[in-house]
């Protein structure tokens, strides 16, 4: 598949925040590496799978 314009800005824009907010939660480090690799992998769906079933931030509700 191919992304272009604007499109493809807002899934390269919500795919670094997914890999971002994947590197900052509680998963273990080989979790860590296996969704950012779905991600990368598969750009649109691997992000709806994450935002799904994916790992939660560390940010407590205080």
């Amino acid at each position: 598949m191919e992304y272009a314009g604007i499109g493809g800005i807002i899934i390269l824009a919500l795919n670094i925040w997914a890999i971002i907010s994947i590197l900052g939660s509680g998963a273990s480090t080989g979790g860590k590496v296996l969704w950012t690799l779905l991600v990368l992998v598969l750009p649109v769906v691997g992000f709806i799978i994450w935002l799904v079933a994916g790992p939660r931030s560390r940010q407590s509700l205080a």
